[in-house]
């Protein structure tokens, strides 16, 4: 069995991103611009929080499952591919998080 990966999901939303809008929630979120998607993340970033909160983990699962969908379609939308961002989290992840945070504000 293979493991459905954030690359799948990058890759699946290009594709639906190049689709018409009428036929692609992704294309049709893209094509309202970057306020649309980022709305869209916003709000289910909010979402994903509250049931965190609430120690829903049934609807954390959900909600964390549409914030990963709504960053990769701002992402696409900005023309940033995930490749980019892992590339950042590992140069993060090469020092400890306090080290990290402490050289941003430097």
């Amino acid at each position: 069995m293979t493991s459905f990966t954030l690359d799948d999901l990058a890759r699946i939303v290009a594709e639906r991103a190049a689709a018409p809008a009428t036929e692609s929630y992704t294309a049709k979120l893209i094509g309202g611009g970057p306020a649309k998607a980022a709305k869209k993340l916003g709000e289910e970033a909010v979402e994903a929080a509250i049931a965190a909160v609430q120690g829903d983990r049934q609807n954390l699962t959900a909600e964390a499952a549409d914030v990963l969908y709504h960053l990769l379609v701002v992402l696409q939308g900005a023309n940033i591919p995930l490749s980019d961002v892992m590339a950042e989290l590992e140069r993060r992840t090469a020092q400890s998080g306090l080290a990290e945070k402490a050289a941003r504000k430097a």
